[in-house]
């Protein structure tokens, strides 16, 4: 008698590869989430399990919490765990409709006078959370957690009340800045390569890659990062690499590099996968837990990137 269900399964990725290296990472040590991503990304799998693990996660007031972003502990709905929860639904197509006009009006019950989202909503206290996060009780706007949200509900068209002020929040924000640090880059490539307006994109984009540089806020040549200054308040060693501005080759921070530092870098990417087939957290690890969580997640990233960057991963 045939084992009920078996053939909706995702297959197994060719042996001896990047990727059936990482799957048995994932399979060994990630989430339901994370593995269900998994399978969705590289094993043929569906969205509808995907959705339905991160809806575990999901609270009564259309706000994300339970550790959906393991730096921050706890039931509690938080922007950073907001913003996470979109990212996968943008990632299997699924980021629109009545899920995300809940979600809107979640951001807009947390933001800042000024219409925009903190980075960790002062609710977090009492509940464990990050060093490198740390917890006020009127926090500003920040583009850390707008970034990332603007961007993404831009890139699927959704409309809300919400988006206009947090449009301008982040045009401001970004065009003040001058100094910065690399995960706030990220932030604001992740509100470009999705903006509306193009042409003025553009412009930002070029000026935030000309102070990258001028900043030095890339390790331009993996083999020497001694040569390239940590952010204050990094851990140790904790270097940003092209690929984590440009994470497709369409991105806008893609122009910032040449070809070869390019390649370099995805080499160096590559080489990163550890002897149990999934790769490194840079960031500063405070936990056990907030570490091996984290591993899967970083791992299909890294997967994601390679791929779209044309290399070779089974």
């Amino acid at each position: 008698m045939a084992e009920t269900g078996a053939s909706s399964l995702p297959a197994a990725p060719p042996a001896h590869t990047p990727l059936s290296r990482a799957a048995q990472f994932v399979w060994l040590t990630a989430r339901v989430l994370e593995q269900r991503r998994f399978a969705y990304h590289f094993l043929g799998g569906a969205a509808d399990p995907v959705e339905t693990a991160l809806a575990a996660y999901r609270n009564e007031d259309e706000g994300y919490g339970h550790a959906l972003e393991p730096d921050l502990r706890g039931p509690v709905s938080q922007p950073l765990h907001t913003a996470h929860a979109l990212r996968v639904l943008d990632s299997i197509g699924r980021c629109g409709g009545q899920r995300v006009e809940r979600v809107c009006r979640y951001l807009t019950a947390v933001s800042t006078p000024d219409g925009a989202l903190p980075a960790i909503h002062p609710s977090q206290r009492g509940y464990p959370a990050a060093p490198f996060l740390p917890i006020v009780n009127d926090p500003p706007g920040d583009l850390l957690a707008m970034g990332p949200v603007v961007g993404l509900l831009h890139r699927n068209e959704v409309w809300h009340a919400w988006l206009f002020r947090a449009t301008d929040f982040c045009w401001q924000a970004i065009d003040s800045l001058r100094k910065t640090h690399p995960y706030e880059v990220e932030a604001a490539v992740a509100f470009l390569d999705s903006a509306p307006d193009r042409p003025r994109a553009q412009g930002a984009a070029d000026r935030l890659g000309r102070l990258v540089r001028e900043e030095r806020l890339v390790c331009l040549d993996p083999g020497r990062p001694e040569e390239y200054p940590v952010a204050p308040g990094y851990a140790p060693g904790e270097h940003h690499f092209p690929y984590d501005f440009a994470r497709t080759p369409d991105s806008l921070a893609r122009a910032w590099f040449t070809d070869e530092e390019t390649e370099r870098a995805l080499d160096h990417l590559t080489g990163e996968q550890q002897e149990d087939g999934g790769w490194p957290v840079r960031w500063r690890q405070w936990a056990p837990g907030t570490a091996l969580e984290c591993r899967p997640m970083v791992t299909i990233e890294a997967l994601l990137t390679l791929r779209a960057y044309g290399r070779a991963i089974g």
